[in-house]
């Protein structure tokens, strides 16, 4: 006798937990946070690190980590639950700023780094597969929309708490004894937010998804998503792009403004400006998506972050670096959230987590080959060419999509226009496995 719940599906109905989710997820941010305005700082003054290409080694050991431990999540998930995963990541992430506070040695943040991708990969995973457990199609962008903002909202206050409070006492440890309590507050509401998986069962007796292919291996869903598929490939190419652009700007960032003349708290400001705005504006490019299409804004996204790029290059002034990077922010909000509903409009549920988990390791292996890139060529040429010559990659993945990637929102033609809409089993309020809405 099968022990499933009726369930439904749709935000609404469960308000409750989806909430919770998005509370969880700006604690997942946060944690990232911490680092973006401290870190590289630290390698300079604490451990003496010259070289940029040294000091960014621990977004490198990051950025990997992550992508290694997204392509996994998937079935990690699958096979433990999405809950039970949620909760092992945030107990890895308790450990990253003890390690980061006791350090002595530069190995040793890189390896507090390599656990915080393991934190990273999984929380993040978790919070994104068990919002479209919960969502319809109709709500995807917007769901996502939600999590990306809290993730990004946290990550930017506690990029500006961090200098806040270094500026006010040291690089560590007291800004440090914030992630603790950060990975706490994340471990707590991780053990009291319900599972997802009766939803998730519901969606795939409906076959919810624009792929009609309900098996495929790991193998064939890692050649869809990377290669095979011209949509899917160009999602994960956009993803991969506005990530190494994003490693970038965070190792090099703190380093070009403190060349510039910046204090250490506007330096915070600056930095935080860009993954506010990207939060926020995410409220709004989220649902927007579900309106209007997810390819435009894709491609549009793509092409405002490597022009604000070189907007902070152009520009010579506090106020002007803050505007620019609020556009950094935009550009990046428009393609984030409406990247990974476009994934979850392709995919067929019953493999829809382990393509997001495959998307989701192209994009975040884009923070350890923008460090590294970045870090080359700051040494190379310095800081300000590095960051132009890094623009050029999100322009070349714009334009990219824009000739190679398909509409995947119902209703709508490639172009964005209004088409003739198909039929979707998961737009009405979905009950209990074999229900009709």
């Amino acid at each position: 006798m099968s022990t499933r719940q009726q369930v439904t599906i749709g935000l609404r109905q469960n308000m409750v937990q989806f909430s919770l989710l998005v509370l969880v997820n700006l604690f997942v941010g946060s944690m990232v946070g911490l680092e973006r305005t401290v870190l590289p700082l630290l390698g300079e003054e604490v451990f003496g690190l010259a070289a940029a290409s040294a000091t960014l080694s621990f977004i490198v050991a990051f950025g990997f980590t992550k992508a290694l431990v997204n392509l996994a999540a998937g079935a990690l998930a699958d096979r433990f639950g999405r809950k039970r995963i949620l909760i092992f990541g945030w107990a890895v992430g308790i450990f990253v700023p003890v390690i980061v506070i006791v350090a002595t040695a530069w190995w040793q943040i890189v390896l507090a780094n390599v656990l915080l991708g393991v934190n990273q990969g999984l929380t993040w995973s978790m919070t994104v597969n068990m919002k479209m457990d919960l969502a319809t199609s109709r709500q995807r962008g917007l769901a996502l929309g939600l999590n990306e903002f809290a993730g990004y909202s946290g990550l930017a206050v506690a990029s500006a708490l961090s200098g806040l409070v270094a500026a006010e006492y040291f690089l560590r440890p007291e800004t440090f004894y914030l992630g603790i309590a950060f990975a706490l507050v994340g471990l707590v509401l991780s053990v009291i937010v319900r599972g997802t998986e009766d939803h998730l069962a519901s969606q795939v007796s409906q076959g919810a998804g624009l792929s009609e292919d309900e098996e495929l291996s790991g193998r064939e869903i890692f050649a869809r998503t990377t290669l095979t598929d011209p949509t899917l490939a160009s999602c994960s190419v956009s993803g991969l792009a506005t990530n190494l652009k994003d490693g970038m700007a965070w190792g090099l960032f703190p380093l070009y403004f403190a060349a510039a003349g910046l204090a250490v708290d506007r330096i915070g400001i600056v930095v935080a400006v860009y993954p506010a705005a990207w939060g926020v504006f995410q409220l709004f490019t989220g649902p927007l998506s579900d309106r209007l299409g997810r390819k435009w804004m894709i491609v549009s996204g793509m092409l405002t972050q490597a022009g604000a790029l070189w907007l902070i290059l152009l520009s010579g002034s506090y106020g002007s670096w803050l505007a620019s990077s609020m556009l950094l922010g935009l550009g990046t909000a428009l393609v984030y959230p409406t990247l990974l509903a476009a994934i979850s409009d392709a995919a067929h549920p019953s493999w829809r987590a382990s393509s997001l988990g495959v998307y989701r390791a192209w994009r975040d292996s884009g923070y350890a080959f923008g460090a590294l890139i970045a870090g080359v060529l700051a040494d190379l040429l310095g800081a300000a060419w590095s960051i132009g010559l890094v623009a050029l990659l999100p322009l070349a993945a714009g334009l990219l999509a824009a000739f190679g990637m398909q509409e995947t929102l119902r209703g709508r033609s490639s172009d964005g226009s209004p088409g003739k809409r198909a039929p979707r089993s998961d737009d009405p309020v979905l009950k209990g496995p074999g229900k009709p809405g």
